[in-house]
């Protein structure tokens, strides 16, 4: 198991793949506290090889990664765990995520810090519809710039048919800052075309 770790270290990459897929797959009840504690290492590398493994274990990573976000104060920590619960989303896609880790994505929405409120908006948008309605409060009750912007592109980039009047409405609303109002200007012909490669797919699918 030492060795594997190290691996995830190595400066190949697919050695650094391989030795997460070995993790995963002979993982034990130390692996996931383990690759928790690696998510302040100053070795990116090393980091970023723990979040992507933490996320091929999938859903069994997450109360572990909601109680590290509920307790750090450590920003490089609790922005880690946000992406690592975006690596399970993406790995996991089938799989119902858990309403305690959407509630924690919501809450990480507040965060101080960008690393973390941004990463936790990403993470939400790559969970899609389940998460519109969250993602809707957000950008009617934030008044941070940044997370605005990223709030619009990422309502556009799920391909929900219900963001048009909310984009439509940012556009309209003289009291947001112009670049938010411009930010949903062009994501809203984004989402009208990811709605039609969606209608698109799932014709056929059909």
């Amino acid at each position: 198991m030492d060795a594997l770790f190290d691996r995830l270290k190595h400066p190949n990459p697919n050695l650094r793949d391989r030795a997460m897929l070995e993790l995963v797959e002979t993982r034990n009840e130390t692996t996931i506290p383990r690759l928790i504690s690696i998510l302040d290492e100053d070795d990116t590398t090393y980091r970023r090889a723990a979040v992507k493994t933490l996320g091929a274990i999938g859903m069994d990573t997450v109360p572990f990664l909601i109680e590290i976000l509920s307790t750090s104060d450590n920003v490089t920590v609790r922005g880690s765990a946000v992406k690592a619960l975006a690596q399970v989303i993406v790995n996991y896609p089938d799989v119902p995520f858990p309403a305690e880790g959407l509630e924690c994505l919501k809450t990480s929405m507040s965060d101080e810090n960008p690393v973390v409120n941004i990463a936790a908006v990403m993470a939400l948008g790559e969970l899609g519809t389940p998460a519109f309605e969250i993602l809707v409060e957000a950008l009617q009750t934030t008044d941070n710039i940044a997370l605005q912007v990223i709030l619009v592109n990422t309502l556009a980039s799920i391909g929900d048919i219900r963001a048009e009047p909310i984009l439509t409405a940012a556009i309209e609303d003289t009291s947001l800052d112009e670049y938010v109002r411009e930010s949903a200007t062009s994501a809203l012909p984004r989402l009208e075309q990811k709605i039609k490669y969606m209608e698109l797919q799932a014709a056929r699918r059909a």
